[in-house]
């Protein structure tokens, strides 16, 4: 009886651990699609850009910075410009929305 109990009770506290993980980490990252209403680069050899873009679903405009080389190097090149639409996934950083992918719907 008492192996049962402590099976029962290791097997509740696995659960618990699992659903607290699970749903922390997925409650991090948020994904949007919106066309690209504003990009501010600070120069040529920048290591930072913000993209303003307007949310499809809730039309509010939502600031992005940019920090991967291989995107401010599309911002540079014209590649991704104002009116594209992008699919992009953020992390709300220390008040900023930082993106972890950024890219054109239809690919670029």
């Amino acid at each position: 009886m008492k192996k049962l109990v402590s099976v029962m009770i290791v097997l509740a506290v696995f659960g618990i651990a699992c659903l607290s993980f699970t749903s922390s980490a997925s409650a991090d990252e948020i994904k949007m699609v919106g066309v690209i209403t504003k990009i501010d680069i600070a120069g040529k050899d920048a290591k930072t850009a913000t993209a303003t873009l307007k949310d499809n679903k809730s039309g509010n405009p939502i600031e992005i910075t940019v920090n991967d080389d291989l995107t401010l190097d599309k911002f540079k090149d014209h590649r991704i410009v104002e009116g594209d639409e992008i699919r992009c996934k953020y992390e709300v950083i220390d008040g900023k929305n930082v993106s972890k992918y950024f890219r054109k719907t239809a690919g670029c």
